[in-house]
């Protein structure tokens, strides 16, 4: 993943994605707008626009980008992204990623375990689980329980068959976690574990060679979930995000339950369980 061909590939795999306006003009080979017609648009030379496309060109100005930006209708956070890559070109020795193993705070932890009815976990660069409360763990699996190395929600997601059958909406799920990980190459392009866990997923899985190839990015903050426990059957359950202050790189995940319903019912069920397991070991320790 070098970042002169990221930030082109980038620019090709969006403008792939924007409807030229009236009808198109001449027959088109390809979807989406030609380099000539991003280039007007942004108002910049064809030239210039290709070299950047080449990863020929290695400063664009914040105007420019800008005027990428608008032109490729990108949102926020896609955005964000194409400056990420842009910033990566422009300083290929910028941004040096902090190789050590990255921690949670202890107050944390305890904060996580305290969500008694409510599954929490953390999660930092790679989509790794840093920290994981036991409902979050139970609910969808002990990820804490694994080797290090295989502790990232979308290596678990992708290579075990156990989370195609517990996201009742596997493809949705699993896109916008590629679409996380895209984010993340963004903001640290010289990870080499980032590279290596691209490199795996990318062996084993069709789909996720697909979803990274059109460069889509989702940064998630809150949402609804469909779950299926083995032991409970199907839940519904809301989710926030919250960026852990203090530290860069790692978000708190927090799930809930519609008040009254009948995912409540079967979140307390599995809660309970816990519970009562927990009491049970103590007895025997």
């Amino acid at each position: 993943m070098t970042p002169g061909t990221e930030l082109g590939d980038f620019l090709k795999a969006r403008r792939a994605l924007v409807a030229p306006s009236g009808d198109g003009g001449p027959r088109r080979r390809v979807a989406g707008l030609r380099r000539e017609e991003v280039a007007t648009l942004a108002g910049v030379s064809a030239d210039y626009y290709a070299r950047l496309e080449q990863g020929r060109h290695k400063r664009p100005s914040q105007s420019v980008l800008n005027a990428l930006s608008r032109a490729l209708q990108l949102d926020e956070t896609a955005s964000r992204h194409l400056f990420d890559l842009a910033r990566a070109v422009a300083d290929p020795n910028g941004n040096k990623l902090d190789k050590r193993a990255q921690r949670v705070r202890p107050s944390l932890h305890a904060l996580l375990d305290s969500f008694t009815e409510h599954p929490a976990f953390i999660r930092g660069r790679r989509t790794e689980i840093l920290a994981m409360n036991p409902l979050a763990a139970f609910l969808l699996t002990d990820v804490m329980a694994k080797p290090v190395r295989e502790r990232s929600l979308i290596r678990w997601a992708f290579l075990d068959p156990e989370a195609r059958s517990r996201y009742l909406d596997w493809e949705k799920v699993a896109s916008s976690m590629v679409g996380t990980l895209r984010l993340d190459a963004g903001r640290h392009p010289h990870d080499p574990l980032l590279a290596q866990l691209v490199g795996e997923l990318s062996l084993h899985s069709e789909e996720f060679r697909t979803w990274w190839a059109d460069h889509r990015v989702v940064e998630r903050r809150d949402g609804v979930k469909r779950l299926s426990h083995p032991l409970v059957g199907e839940l519904e359950i809301g989710y926030e995000a919250l960026d852990v202050t203090g530290v860069a790189d790692q978000t708190m995940f927090i799930y809930t339950t519609e008040p009254g319903s009948a995912s409540e019912a079967k979140m307390r069920t599995l809660a309970s369980w816990i519970h009562d397991d927990s009491k049970r070991s103590s007895r025997t320790q």
